[in-house]
């Protein structure tokens, strides 16, 4: 049976850390009128749904419920967290076979309720899982997106923010390829409203740029091991990537966000889900943003990519 899309309405699926802190970010936002929850645990889903409707009367109104499947089959975007948490000294690699097993429970049962909405992949490893997500389900690939490294990025920009003692939003910067180890810093096209990255540094009384440049990449790509070891789960920073990916579709804003999508002959990487800037507005991922990287941040991006698909190629799927 045929479904619509309800442009203002919202299913999350896993209600876990991630999944509670996005949809508690979502109700605030006032993006959408309606929003439903969906976990194994059902009371789980239901606990979550009732603790958060109770802050309506503070936000806005908005109709918040538990729900199954049928019931989020219409939703202009499903939010997938679902998934094993990762724990102090694993990698987001180390989650892929309980997670692909999980996925496989969940992305068969929203494909055959002929969904036409986005399907945005937060559970980790994401780029494997929005490959997975892609192949499972059979959507259109620009409607099967990955939150990728969009958190990563605003890490960095962050992290260069408090570097230079300038407001982060004047940050143009990326980090591109896997949301995780083999994560790559596009300094190449880094800038600080137009100002070349070095240029600005200097401005700042800043010359050691390889060094700085190195720790400060290293900093962001081990943010979530600190975070994890010190709370044991980070949840606040992506449930923000997740209000902001939201926003594009749901406002069809076509901004450029680094997210988690299918590549098809760019920088010589085919046929595997990574992080890269792209278009992101109401059909999801629009087209990619051929961005300038130097021959070693080529080379790096392409061997994020290569064990990323032998990874891939060892799933049953």
């Amino acid at each position: 049976m045929s479904q619509s899309v309800n442009a203002r309405k919202v299913a999350i699926v896993g209600c876990g850390f991630v999944g509670s802190a996005a949809a508690f970010t979502l109700m605030q936002s006032k993006l959408f009128s309606e929003m439903v929850l969906l976990d194994a645990n059902t009371e789980k889903a239901e606990g979550e749904a009732m603790d958060i409707a109770h802050g309506i009367s503070f936000a806005g109104q908005m109709k918040i419920y538990a729900g199954g499947y049928d019931d989020i089959a219409d939703a202009a975007v499903i939010v997938v967290t679902a998934g094993a948490n990762q724990k102090p000294n694993e990698t987001r690699l180390d989650l892929v076979h309980k997670n692909v097993n999980i996925f496989k429970s969940i992305i068969p049962e929203i494909a055959k309720r002929d969904f036409k909405g986005i399907l945005l992949i937060v559970a980790n490893p994401v780029d494997i899982l929005t490959y997975v997500a892609v192949k499972l389900s059979g959507l259109p690939e620009n409607r099967v997106i990955g939150s990728g490294t969009v958190l990563d990025t605003a890490r960095l920009k962050y992290a260069l923010s408090e570097h230079l003692e300038v407001d982060s939003r004047n940050v143009h910067s990326f980090i591109i390829g896997e949301h995780g180890d083999s994560e790559i810093a596009a300094w190449s096209s880094a800038n600080v409203s137009g100002v070349p990255l070095n240029t600005f540094c200097e401005m700042r009384g800043h010359f050691n740029h390889e060094k700085s440049m190195e720790a400060i990449a290293e900093k962001v790509k081990n943010s979530a091991y600190e975070i994890i070891s010190k709370k044991h789960a980070t949840y606040y920073g992506v449930a923000m990537a997740v209000k902001r990916i939201c926003e594009c579709i749901v406002r069809d804003e076509k901004s450029i966000l680094p997210v988690s999508s299918m590549m098809h002959g760019n920088y010589g990487i085919d046929d595997i889900s990574l992080s890269m800037p792209g278009i992101v507005g109401a059909n999801g991922i629009e087209t990619l943003i051929p961005i300038s990287l130097d021959e070693t941040e080529t080379a790096k991006l392409q061997e994020s990519a290569r064990m990323l698909k032998e990874i891939a190629a060892g799933l049953d799927l």
